[in-house]
């Protein structure tokens, strides 16, 4: 299972690795560079690759100051899949992920703004 160690604006720690580029942090693997269609929102395409293995709860961390903004058709689609989605600040969603069991938790990490 992947573990998030910390976070500093910027740059997060996954299994020890420094990651400068934001992320997805899955129980099985991490998906390094994430990239999203506009850099400050969140929309369903930008979890296409990872879909299907988003486990049952997802931690979605905004940014140091919240400013990527999920969009709320992809909050919702993510709901009725079941998914239990957590917005919060990255500091923040991180120190949740850190409660959780890694095993059905997965993260998607916004590491600037």
């Amino acid at each position: 299972m992947s573990r998030i160690d910390g976070y500093q604006f910027g740059r997060v720690l996954v299994d020890g690795q420094e990651e400068t580029r934001d992320v997805i942090v899955l129980p099985h693997r991490v998906v390094r560079n994430w990239w999203r269609k506009d850099g400050h929102s969140l929309v369903i395409e930008d979890l296409d690759g990872v879909l299907e293995e988003l486990p049952e709860r997802l931690v979605v961390g905004t940014g140091a100051s919240g400013q990527m903004r999920p969009q709320a058709e992809a909050l919702d689609l993510l709901r009725q899949r079941g998914i239990e989605v957590d917005v919060r600040k990255t500091d923040e969603a991180v120190r949740l992920f850190s409660e959780l069991d890694p095993a059905t938790t997965a993260a998607a990490l916004h590491l600037t703004c």
